[in-house]
């Protein structure tokens, strides 16, 4: 048996890649949209990929489920459990749905479906039997079940698809799957998650990329829980201090659930000369996406462009500034080749950004404006109608400025009605470092609020003795 894990290190996103080396059998499990990674994994084994599955419908990251079963001709597989109004679409139809205890064979390999409810209604695992060596599972695909030392969080019907306390049953649910499904388990059965360290769906997930049962039954949070069965201890304690959830998740659970568009092959990016460049910017037909770290930035940026730092986050931080349900305008990106160019665009179709039409690898003979900076020792004398700290909320209540309010980076430009209007004053911005307040501040230049960047961010602010922070 075949087992590689694909990760994203942008999206904190794992896939995985099941095959059957006797048959040339594999099947897909999460995969994204971007599918070379995929594809060049059968070729280097001499498989055939006739499986696709997904554990959920996922909220962080648009599924390739669906762009990955046109390309190869594979059967789609997805869950039929959950409730009625939370299930795949029609467009779907062609698809197995799937029940607790389908099997998927792949030669001497079976994969068999586990509802394990919690963190969606819908949610499966997959528990992996290499008949060539055992006749009982030795490894479970838990999706965002269970992850090394966390657990999926239940709240993001809630946070991201306009539900209404959906996260109480889904806590209970979270109990359940954990008592009658998980610890029912040997302890030798490896654990391999979808998402590790940094992902927004859960609060403490661990960076090594598997466990096992056994590891989490004695060593994780919610083990004292299980063994007292308290579950009302354990769905308080999941429930507190869960990160922000971004609000592009919306997006994604909604076109996830009705099945993402199929991009097929994508044109050849257009390598634009900045001549022809300054003319379309200047005639606002296309969005300038400057790609380099915020001190660079600061030196000078094309006027009302987008900061999506670097190839690292430009997934995650592309959804926090464009929004391809308001905008229809295409992206020119800043990049070094035309090989980078593609890697961004990659990235950015992994968040349902599709709208990338070129690139150009320099700003020279652009127009250019640097933009506003507050030093840490002018804010106190500053003329400022809001100072907003686009943190995390657990970061805020850990130590803010004094007089910030806090809407994360990723949440901003869906609640701006919670900011004073643009031309009433000027909204002075932080976040930790300076990078995602960066990425924020573009945003709401280019909606024509008067924004002034905190140079060095709340690290600088900090540093000064002087400056005591809030603590809440």
């Amino acid at each position: 048996m075949l087992l590689e894990r694909i990760y994203d290190e942008d999206l904190a996103q794992a896939s995985y890649f099941i095959g059957c080396q006797a048959k040339g059998q594999a099947l897909v499990v999460d995969p994204r949209r971007d599918l070379e990674v995929y594809l060049a994994l059968a070729a280097k084994h001499g498989m055939e990929i006739v499986a696709v599955t997904e554990t959920h419908i996922h909220a962080d990251y648009l599924s390739g489920t669906r762009e990955l079963t046109a390309a190869t001709g594979a059967k789609m597989y997805v869950s039929d459990e959950g409730r009625p109004d939370w299930t795949y679409s029609e467009l779907f139809d062609d698809a197995v749905r799937m029940k607790d205890g389908h099997q998927i064979s792949l030669g001497n390999i079976t994969v068999e479906a586990v509802h394990t409810p919690g963190h969606t209604p819908e949610h499966l695992s997959f528990l992996i039997t290499d008949g060539a060596q055992s006749d009982e599972p030795g490894f479970m695909l838990t999706g965002d079940f269970v992850f090394a030392g966390d657990l999926g969080r239940p709240d993001l019907l809630d946070e991201a698809a306009g539900f209404v306390d959906t996260r109480f049953q889904g806590a209970k649910d979270l109990f359940a799957s954990l008592r009658d499904k998980f610890l029912t388990l040997p302890d030798y059965v490896q654990v391999h998650p979808a998402h590790g360290s940094g992902s927004a769906c859960g609060k403490a997930l661990g960076a090594i990329p598997a466990s096992t049962v056994g590891y989490e039954r004695h060593f994780s949070w919610w083990s004292q829980y299980l063994k007292a069965n308290d579950e009302q201890g354990f769905i308080d304690e999941l429930l507190s201090g869960q990160p922000d959830a971004h609000a592009y998740f919306g997006r994604m659970k909604v076109q996830n659930k009705v099945g993402p568009a199929i991009s097929g092959k994508l044109p050849e990016l257009v390598e634009y000369s900045n001549s022809d460049l300054k003319a379309e910017l200047q005639q606002d037909t296309v969005i300038f996406v400057d790609t380099r770290n915020n001190r660079e930035v600061h030196s000078g940026t094309v006027p009302r462009s987008l900061n999506v730092p670097g190839l690292e986050k430009a997934a995650s931080y592309g959804a926090w500034v464009y929004n391809p349900e308001k905008e229809d305008r295409p992206l020119v990106l800043l990049a070094s080749s035309r090989a980078e160019a593609n890697q961004l665009r990659d990235h950015l179709m992994r968040v349902g950004i599709d709208r990338v039409q070129g690139f150009t690898t320099s700003l020279d003979g652009l127009e250019l404006m640097a933009p506003k900076l507050v030093q840490p020792e002018e804010l106190e004398n500053s003329a400022h109608s809001m100072l907003l700290d686009v943190r995390n909320k657990t970061e805020y209540s850990a130590g803010h400025i004094p007089g910030s309010e806090q809407l994360s980076g990723g949440r901003v430009m869906w609640h701006l009605d919670q900011l004073p209007a643009p031309g009433t004053g000027t909204i002075v911005t932080y976040c930790q470092s300076g990078v995602r307040n960066s990425v924020a501040a573009s945003a709401l230049r280019r909606e024509g609020y008067d924004v002034a960047e905190l140079e060095g961010s709340y690290n600088a602010w900090v540093a000064d003795s002087a400056h005591v922070p809030v603590m809440s």
